[in-house]
């Protein structure tokens, strides 16, 4: 149920229209999947059959083997954000370390970090553990810039991971040339990351979790949860309803349509492009054999990663909030997107001038306003949790998160303090209305800005 990209990578089928149920990279042998009829009962209802839903029901089944679980999507696993994704593994959670700093201390800071860290490590041992062939290439991320207002923004972060003790290594421009061939003249280098296939491992998830006896269901939009009058809640469907003990909803943004209290988790869209195979010298020249990605420091950060079958990856640099647009004005917005980020891309690299742009996406992400996603129990719901709200950085959050809430729900929560994002509401933003106007003007002008100092 998790809103996501539309379109495909290189080498698959192209689409170009709104987000539809296909995943983008190749498909992958899933559990059957029937919609949910009648009245069905279940220990643990899962409703999102993304990476965060499916880690979450993965690591019930495995700490409490007999425990019945559903889990309940609108499409099916895969289908959204988690199948469709560009496969960035990297360390980053919520604002910026040099914003977290201010925003929360030094301490919380660099627990944020550590654990985005541990978010990575936790996704790189849970596909030695599926075992599956999801494209996985361990390297380092680059975080570079070009631009005088990226460079500030890399100083910054580089001044607060000394000054709470990261390990994030400066690189000047030679440091970033022995790695891509990429003019840039600094940059950060994060680690540990690394790029895969979203979809497979989603895909391996889902099979992991029928194998543990997990029931699937597709092609049901969750309509509404309501309190149970005995015990757990209620969640209704089109065709049926789920009465369970403990619910998790990883629905993302479509929380404001359920009416859950979860503050405002903003559908954006964003977008992405593909390239046909570079030649082996330009493949290995921009980083292709190491696995590097690199992300530009500016807001809504434009980057690249490189696919097993040398070709190229570009996502980022234009977000749109499209709730309230018609049609043809998204469309519009997402031409104009599609052909910045292609003359982004071929800027970086001479090859990348000439190379064919295969296919284009756009899809959908959750964002709050303060940047931290929202983990935590839904204020009113008895028995209910909500996971969604993790921007661009959802791929290792997202299995965290997952692994998280089943803890809690097994009574083994996390020892230490909670996160900042481990929390029942993000704040409100003005998504209806008059002010909506506003909201979608700062967002366009944020995107102007990015775009010109790129």
């Amino acid at each position: 149920m998790n809103e996501t990209p539309s379109g495909t990578p290189a080498g698959r089928h192209r689409t170009t229209g709104p987000p539809a149920g296909t995943p983008c990279w190749d498909p992958a042998e899933l559990p059957p999947q029937f919609p949910l009829r009648g009245v069905v009962t279940a220990d643990v209802a899962v409703v999102g059959a993304g990476l965060a839903g499916l880690s979450c029901a993965y690591h019930l089944a495995e700490r409490a083997p007999g425990l019945d679980i559903a889990v309940v999507d609108a499409h099916g696993p895969a289908a959204g954000a988690s199948g469709r994704g560009t496969g960035l593994l990297g360390p980053r959670a919520g604002p910026a370390v040099d914003r977290a700093v201010r925003r929360f201390g030094p301490d919380t800071a660099r627990r944020m970090h550590q654990a985005s860290v541990r978010a990575v490590r936790d996704v790189l041992d849970l596909c030695a553990r599926l075992d599956v062939p999801c494209g996985l290439r361990p390297g380092e991320q680059i975080m570079a810039a070009r631009s005088p207002a990226g460079l500030a923004a890399l100083a910054r972060q580089a001044r607060a991971c000394r000054r709470i003790g990261l390990d994030v290594p400066v690189l000047s421009a030679a440091g970033i040339r022995d790695r891509v061939g990429v003019p840039y003249p600094a940059g950060l280098l994060h680690r540990p990351a690394a790029t895969l296939d979203p979809a497979a491992l989603t895909c391996a998830l889902a099979r992991a979790c029928a194998a543990k006896g997990v029931r699937f269901y597709g092609d049901s939009p969750l309509l509404t949860v309501r309190p149970g009058e005995l015990v757990g809640p209620e969640l209704i469907f089109p065709y049926g309803r789920l009465y369970a003990g403990q619910a998790v909803l990883a629905v993302n943004s479509a929380a404001r349509s359920v009416g859950l209290p979860v503050g405002t988790v903003l559908p954006l869209e964003v977008y992405a492009v593909a390239t046909a195979p570079l030649s082996a010298p330009a493949y290995e020249a921009l980083g292709g054999s190491a696995g590097y990605a690199v992300v530009d420091a500016v807001p809504m950060a434009p980057y690249y990663r490189l696919l097993p079958d040398r070709g190229v990856v570009a996502g980022g640099g234009t977000v749109t909030v499209p709730t309230g647009l018609g049609a043809p004005r998204l469309r519009a917005a997402r031409e104009r997107a599609w052909a910045w980020l292609e003359g982004w891309l071929r800027s970086l690299h001479p090859e990348l001038a000439r190379v064919r742009v295969t296919h284009r996406w756009s899809g959908r992400i959750g964002m709050t306003g303060d940047d931290l996603p929202v983990v935590g129990p839904v204020d009113g719901f008895p028995d209910v949790w909500y996971i969604g709200g993790c921007g661009g950085h959802g791929l290792a959050l997202s299995v965290a998160h997952g692994a998280h809430v089943a803890a809690a729900l097994l009574g083994a929560p996390d020892p230490g303090d909670p996160l900042p994002w481990h929390r029942s509401r993000a704040p409100r933003l003005p998504v209806r209305g008059p002010l909506r106007s506003l909201l979608r003007a700062y967002v366009d002008t944020r995107g102007r800005v990015t775009r010109r100092s790129c």
